[in-house]
């Protein structure tokens, strides 16, 4: 695996790779792998004969008080990860090359950025955006590969790629779970081992949640109360908010139908955790 800095010399093996005929994969991250982020890089180099990871922690998407100078880095123990997982190329530049002194563009998916985390973290999604789009020029892959679990960055995403032509096609990846069901997040390390405990309470409210779609109910109202209950038991979690809504426009739903995402966020002591689940419905004739 080659280490990479300089955005032009990534373009560069990038285009010559397509140019020879393979298809090339992109992960983009902002580091500190966990189980999540190789599932991602283990998919692609599955599906991909060359893959490339970004590291790059964006400064662009932290809002002022946000954990920028604290988020967790650890590039060797990243650059030895990605490797194992069959990693062909680490794409890791410095701020002053992904943000030049004249740099003055931004990306916004409008309307998709405004609801959710978007509401507690605005221009949060603005800064995804323009990082994102930056990275699909500087490795102009066939396939990129996100988490489910940030879907609302995930349809974002999708939007933006669409959009503005990009002519890449994103892959969505189950999002990894520990054993008790805690979605895998860079951000539990901020976890003290009373709020680890407490924050299995977001999964087992979106179990909650599945146990009363696969029983029939529809009614969003009524799986939105189930969700706030138990989060509301675990004195420990602050709920933000809960989401029911289309997968795709993540337009809000008062009955269940179609491809319904239940997302939701919570604070638990430094850490603001998010986690979802998408169900399949039957569209009502």
């Amino acid at each position: 695996m080659e280490v990479i800095r300089e955005a032009a010399e990534m373009r560069r093996i990038v285009e010559l790779a397509r140019a020879r005929g393979k298809t090339v994969g992109l992960v983009p991250t902002m580091g500190f792998f966990h189980r999540g982020h190789l599932e991602l890089m283990r998919r692609a180099a599955r599906e991909c004969d060359e893959v490339v990871v970004t590291l790059f922690v964006n400064p662009t998407q932290f809002a002022p008080g946000e954990d920028l100078a604290d988020y967790p880095r650890d590039f060797e123990s990243d650059r030895s990860r990605a490797e194992s997982a069959g990693v062909s190329y680490l794409f890791a530049p410095g701020p002053g090359e992904m943000y030049p002194e004249e740099f003055a563009t931004t990306v916004e998916v409008e309307g998709l950025s405004s609801v959710m985390c978007g509401k507690e973290r605005p221009g949060h999604f603005k800064g995804v955006a323009t990082v994102v789009a930056k990275l699909f020029n500087i490795v102009p892959a066939q396939v990129a590969y996100f988490g489910q679990k940030d879907a609302q960055q995930l349809a974002i995403i999708r939007a933006m790629a669409r959009d503005l032509d990009f002519g890449v096609e994103i892959r969505a990846v189950p999002t990894q779970r520990e054993d008790d069901g805690l979605a895998m997040s860079s951000r539990n390390i901020y976890l003290e081992p009373d709020e680890r405990e407490a924050a299995t309470a977001l999964f087992r409210s979106l179990a909650k949640a599945r146990g009363l779609i696969e029983s029939g109910e529809r009614n969003a109202s009524v799986i939105r109360e189930a969700i706030g209950e138990v989060i509301s038991a675990e004195p420990l979690v602050n709920l933000e908010y809960v989401s029911i809504c289309g997968n795709i426009y993540l337009e809000p739903l008062s009955e269940l139908s179609g491809e319904v995402l239940i997302a939701l966020a919570a604070h638990v002591g430094k850490a603001r955790l998010i986690d979802n689940m998408v169900f399949e419905m039957e569209l009502e004739a």
